[in-house]
């Protein structure tokens, strides 16, 4: 790699030139990174916004999952078999389920043989559990914090590689070549740098690896990490294309400090609360929506199984009715709501812990755990003391106060579209973990994880032995990115003469304010067209009502104008389903009014219309654009899991002729 300094405009820019940039820190980027070294490729660098600020290393849950094929015991498994469930999600194409289920072992072992702690017995058996849309034992855990110790087990291998990484480097700009068929280079923001004309950062590159994750900033009620801020418009604006952006998973989290409350955190049965702005009124909310102290009960249970918001778990006492009337609590009523460590569940004015009118499964379940402790803390102690030292660590103490939750965006299963080798439909370009939109409409637990692993992995496979090329000349990569580049300068050049603007807070909350409104579990179609209608607006006149002063605020525009893009597209792409007559399903509920105010919730939702993947919009997986300043939206049909011709020796020449490198 090369690096000198050359001037753009009123801008004196660092110039790198190098075959791999690899932009993000997450664990998909690290392991991109870490396979392209270790199979051959060393003229890569990583460029991040800020080291280890991802969801990787930030976020978890009660018992973090990694989705696996299961590789212990007696019940039978299969890669046809895992990849026929990742299928079975809906709207997820059967040749990348494929992938994603084949190269399950290898990207777990890996992680394993980094030292990541997933537990073993004696023998050496992987152990398993169900978990969220997993009909069989695949799950896995090393804890709360499975996804911090991949990162930390990778970012321990890239520094005994010696990977170049370039921290405070926020990438702001995909370089195309003019036909917008493929990428050729990045344009960043060197944050470190105090004067903001020396803050660029130009890199020339045969191969992009994007590992930026999801959109983390366009909600107000969310659960990703404040650091993740997701730069999926900056590829849309270089020409990739989209798909199943609809998708996106919602469950309760605490908002103090952001984590999801699955697992034994709803198992050991909180008593659910909620208040006015000013914590009084005090009132169970859940309670004149159950007949009994049984299903309530096992509805609260539940949740800790199918933490995912799921319009198909509403009706009928179902565990998503606790969402709904969450979301209702805040949104409609604008009041505040609590999880209660320290009480049991009350009925019929008593909060004394009823284990003999449990429901069996629920009562199995505590029994089996050890934990039929009289309050909801003590039992959670018993079945996950690192559930509650999680929360101490953070200076918040279950067995003393509530827990203020919400309703939050937590994963978008859908993304940047990409063939079976991660590459997007813009040459070059390799969209990997979260941003890459593999997944459809249900997904299960901890997937998205082994996702990330795999997915890097085959992408740098692909890129070491397709595009292991000469990086171009200097002169000859400046004569197809010059028009760009002084286009992208010279909009910073006026941010810059026009100052600091502190409307750029305002403008970032109302983006927030706008996909949490319109884009979270209840989606009203007429709110949800005025949305849109709003945020075109404000794309059209975003770039004049901001400003800098500094390198930060500088990269801040850039974020800002990113996000703005985001939620415009998220939100057309929602306006669309919903006018092409696609019906609820998986994360949302479409209505044309307020939820019912009534004491018998599950009535007015026996007949929710949910989604039976008999019209077009609903069985096809909807692709999204953005060209020329236009979206475009259609539906393309999924690709069914293909039928492998696996005779050896037929597979061994092919390997041999690299001819199964094939798209």
């Amino acid at each position: 790699m090369k690096s000198e300094s050359i001037n753009i405009g009123n801008f004196n820019v660092r110039y790198y030139a190098v075959n791999t940039l690899i932009i993000g820190s997450g664990a998909a980027s690290l392991n991109s990174a870490v396979t392209l070294d270790s199979i051959g490729q060393k003229d890569i660098m990583i460029a991040t916004t800020k080291w280890g600020a991802g969801t990787s290393n930030n976020a978890g849950s009660d018992k973090q999952t990694y989705y696996k094929l299961s590789l212990c015991g007696s019940e039978p498994d299969s890669v046809r078999a895992m990849a026929q469930d990742l299928f079975n999600g809906r709207c997820m194409h059967g040749d990348i389920a494929l992938c994603e289920a084949q190269g399950s072992v290898q990207a777990f072992m890996k992680l394993v043989d980094l030292g990541v702690p997933f537990p073993q017995d004696k023998f050496g058996s992987w152990a398993g559990y169900r978990t969220d849309n997993d009909p069989r034992a695949r799950a896995t855990s090393a804890g709360p914090y499975t996804s911090k110790m991949m990162f930390t087990a990778l970012s321990e291998e890239l520094k005994k590689r010696s990977i170049k990484v370039l921290d405070n480097h926020h990438v702001v700009e995909l370089l195309t070549d003019k036909a917008k068929t493929k990428v050729i280079g990045a344009l960043a923001v060197d944050t470190s740098i105090v004067n903001p004309h020396n803050a660029f950062v130009l890199f020339n590159s045969v191969n992009i690896i994007l590992g930026t994750g999801g959109p983390g900033d366009i909600y107000e009620n969310s659960v990703y990490p404040l650091s993740q801020t997701g730069s999926t418009g900056m590829a849309f604006r270089a020409g990739a294309t989209g798909q199943n952006l609809t998708e996106t998973q919602f469950g309760i989290a605490s908002l103090k400090f952001r984590w999801n409350l699955s697992g034994s955190y709803q198992q050991v049965i909180p008593r659910y609360v909620s208040t006015d702005r000013r914590g009084n009124d005090e009132k169970e909310f859940l309670n004149e929506h159950f007949p009994d102290y049984i299903s309530l009960t096992k509805a609260i249970f539940m949740k800790g199984y199918q933490w995912p918001f799921d319009s198909a778990k509403v009706s009928g006492l179902g565990s998503s009715m606790i969402d709904l009337l969450v979301w209702r609590e805040i949104s409609e009523k604008g009041r505040r709501v609590f999880i209660d460590y320290r009480k049991n569940v009350s009925w019929d004015r008593k909060d004394k812990f009823r284990p003999e009118e449990l429901d069996p499964e629920v009562r199995h379940y505590l029994v089996s755990s050890d934990a039929m402790q009289l309050i909801p803390i003590e039992r959670l102690i018993s079945m996950n003391s690192p559930a509650v030292e999680l929360y101490r660590q953070h200076n918040i103490d279950l067995a003393s106060e509530p827990l203020e939750i919400g309703v939050c965006a937590q994963h978008c299963n859908g993304g940047l579209k990409s063939n079976i080798w991660w590459e997007s439909d813009i040459g070059h370009l390799f969209p990997v973990g979260e941003v890459n939109g593999s997944h459809g409409v249900y997904r299960p637990g901890g997937s998205a994880l082994n996702s990330g692993q795999v997915g890097s992995r085959r992408a740098a496979v692909f890129i070491n032995r397709r595009y292991n090329l000469p990086v171009p000349s200097r002169s000859e990569f400046l004569s197809v990115a010059a028009d760009h580049l002084i286009l992208v300068t010279d909009q910073a050049d006026s941010w810059l003469s026009s100052g600091e603007k502190s409307i750029k807070k305002d403008i970032l909350a109302d983006i927030r304010k706008r996909m949490s409104g319109a884009g979270s579990i209840v989606r009203d179609r007429n709110k949800v067209a005025s949305a849109a209608a709003e945020a075109f607006s404000l794309y059209r006149e975003i770039k004049e009502k901001i400003g800098a002063s500094t390198t930060i605020e500088l990269a801040g525009c850039f974020k800002i104008t990113d996000a703005c893009l985001t939620h415009l597209i998220w939100l057309e792409a929602i306006k669309s389903y919903i006018e092409n007559n696609g019906r609820s399903r998986g994360s949302f509920i479409i209505t044309n009014h307020k939820i019912p105010e009534t004491s018998e919730f599950s009535s007015p939702f026996k007949d929710i219309d949910l989604c039976r993947y008999d019209r077009e919009v609903e069985k096809n997986i909807q692709e999204v654009s953005f060209r020329k300043g236009k979206i475009k939206i259609s539906g393309v049909k999924v690709r069914e899991i293909p039928v492998q011709d696996l005779w050896f020796e037929k597979v061994w020449k092919d390997y041999l002729e690299d001819n199964y490198l094939e798209s």
